[in-house]
């Protein structure tokens, strides 16, 4: 009798154990599978319109930050991945709200609130400004005066961002969000300022030196991994998971292999206020 309760025991423990194991790596619930991959695979917009989150290899496939938090959510979650690219976060967005497809790397801003679920921010994002070497513009709180006009890329973070916040210049916006739209419109129009991912202005300004980024910045822009709105079971899920990666330097390591060391993790996320 003893041998067979020890056993019994025994037994209990290695399923106990196995639960645990399971949980501590991530695995998702029913619930949570449901929500988060639908279809059957977990299909994360990739916006290559954001050179911090996402790059084209060599290969001309997706790489980048955001290309392995899709693979790692989905390899804890135990379901296929689909990278499905995009060249905007406009177009990401929209794509969300039209349902195909189920997880954004995307910046929260209000806007889009009412319509994503929202992750905690995983990386901070400088907004920057560039001008024209000769410029008189030289700091940021030089902008927002009346006449000048400022390039951004249509639905992008920093076009949210200015609309909301901008009172005497005007925000001109580029026919498509992403990549350097917003540049080859400032140029062509010869318009006075361009908005953008300050690490990407610095980027074009160091191989053009007739332009220049100005100190400081005009935003913080947080990125945060989204939702469809009402997903409630997947979004708890997909923040502990961020909270999880920031904290174990998955993050870090991430933005390392990709060469963004302008780029910060976002701290850890403030329970209670």
């Amino acid at each position: 009798m003893s041998n067979f309760v020890s056993r019994l025991a025994c037994s209990l423990l290695f399923v106990i154990g196995g639960a645990f194991a399971a949980f501590a790596q991530g695995a998702a619930p029913p619930d949570v599978l449901k929500e988060l991959a639908p279809t059957g695979k977990l299909r994360a917009a990739i916006n290559l319109g954001n050179a911090v989150l996402a790059q084209k290899g060599a290969d001309g496939t997706p790489q980048g930050i955001s290309v392995d938090l899709s693979r790692e959510l989905a390899r804890r979650a135990g379901v296929p991945i689909e990278l499905v690219p995009f060249e905007a976060a406009g177009k990401v967005f929209e794509a969300m709200k039209a349902g195909n497809v189920d997880l954004a790397f995307i910046a929260i801003e209000p806007v889009r609130a009412a319509e994503l679920e929202f992750s905690p921010p995983y990386v901070l994002i400088e907004g920057g400004y560039m001008v024209p070497k000769d410029s008189p513009l030289k700091v940021v709180e030089d902008v927002d005066r009346a006449g000048i006009r400022i390039a951004v890329g249509l639905n992008s973070a920093y076009d949210l961002f200015l609309t909301r916040t901008i009172k005497n210049a005007q925000v001109v916006r580029a026919r498509a969000g992403g990549g350097s739209a917003m540049i080859e419109m400032f140029l062509a129009d010869k318009l006075d300022v361009v908005a953008g991912v300050k690490p990407v202005l610095v980027t074009y300004a160091k191989s053009n030196p007739d332009m220049r980024v100005m100190d400081g910045r005009f935003m913080v822009i947080q990125q945060a991994m989204g939702l469809p709105k009402g997903r409630l079971a997947a979004a708890r899920y997909v923040r502990s998971f961020v909270e999880d990666v920031k904290a174990s330097g998955f993050a870090a390591d991430a933005l390392k292999r990709s060469n963004q060391t302008d780029a910060t993790v976002a701290p850890p996320e403030r329970v209670g206020g």
